[in-house]
């Protein structure tokens, strides 16, 4: 008797130490582990490690003594689940009435090796107001304004050093009027801010966030810092871009606050991955997003292939009412 209950405990204490293991790579920035690779670069793919702790976990049923540890492990993957779930089935609300729509568009261009012309498709066919190309270079920008078939945009690139990645491009539909580009430093890439014209009171924000390599965490941290800064400001803010970060990142999270959020996931796309586009789609990940703040109501988001690149491109439509931001 006093042997089964000895291994009664241990069975129990093995068990809760194998939860421990399997929830520290799922949820790091429960033990203070999000900002510390390889964690930082796991997480982002976290539903898809859900369903395989899920499969582990019946799989571990088979055997008796393994029940305890797969009921524990099973329910980690419920859990996490049932908070990943609303990203997928999240309907958009009505726009608000008499509201005025933007369609924002990004396309990370992987340094001009995306194909021009299914860039240019991609506008003709959904007509964007802005259109974020992360790592265009001048020349790119221009092909696939050659492109556009005599839709008129009007474009600007910022490059704040030689490497390609922190080339960022924009193109903005002539309907806005005479906005004003105002290429900013504060981040890593550079961003460009997009004002005036039609726009109001709202402001534009392309932008390209650093990677969150082994060896580069705390850059890409402070590059989602800048994100916050914008999102706790006044004006009605649009920020489109590829942004290196999922809503898995804390840091994302973070620097959305209480005061923006990310398009997808509101419409009930947040599962819908855009890197790596030449990966199945149960193995991509969202880091591409169109970020609003609260004066907007989201209304729709759609991704596009497009040859030559590793991101999918992105197209998302955001209402707010007149009155505001006018």
């Amino acid at each position: 008797m006093d042997n089964e209950r000895a291994w009664s405990i241990r069975r129990v204490v093995l068990s809760v130490l194998f939860l421990v293991v399997v929830a520290v790579p799922l949820y790091p920035e429960l033990f203070g582990l999000d900002e510390l690779t390889p964690f930082t670069q796991l997480v982002a793919f976290r539903p898809q490690a859900l369903a395989l702790v899920l499969v582990l976990a019946l799989l571990m049923l088979v055997r008796r003594g393994w029940r305890l540890a797969a009921a524990l492990i099973a329910g980690l993957a419920l859990t996490g689940g049932a908070l990943t779930a609303p990203r997928h089935f999240s309907d958009a609300r009505p726009a608000p009435a008499d509201s005025r729509v933007l369609t924002i568009m990004v396309a990370n261009v992987l340094g001009g090796g995306a194909n021009a012309g299914d860039v240019a498709e991609v506008i003709r066919r959904r007509k964007p107001d802005l259109v974020s190309l992360p790592e265009a270079q001048v020349d790119v920008r221009e092909e696939i304004h050659a492109h556009l078939q005599g839709l008129d945009y009007n474009g600007y690139t910022t490059q704040p050093s030689k490497a390609v990645e922190s080339a960022t491009s924009v193109l903005v539909a002539s309907s806005l009027g005479a906005v004003t580009f105002d290429p900013e430093q504060g981040t890593t890439f550079g961003h460009i801010l997009v004002t005036g014209g039609t726009l109001g009171d709202i402001r534009l924000i392309v932008y390209h966030g650093f990677p969150p390599l082994a060896d580069a965490v705390t850059t890409w941290k402070q590059d989602l810092q800048a994100v916050r800064t914008w999102c706790a400001q006044d004006p009605p803010t649009v920020i489109a871009g590829d942004f290196n970060a999922t809503v898995d990142h804390a840091d994302f999270r973070h620097a959305l606050g209480g005061y923006c959020r990310s398009v997808a996931p509101t419409v009930g796309r947040g599962l819908d991955g855009t890197w790596p586009a030449d990966q199945p789609a149960i193995l991509r990940t969202q880091i591409d997003h169109v970020v609003v703040s609260r004066q907007f109501e989201p209304g729709s988001f759609t991704t596009y292939a497009i040859p030559g690149t590793d991101h999918r491109a992105v197209v998302a439509s955001v209402a707010i009412a007149r009155n505001v931001g006018s």
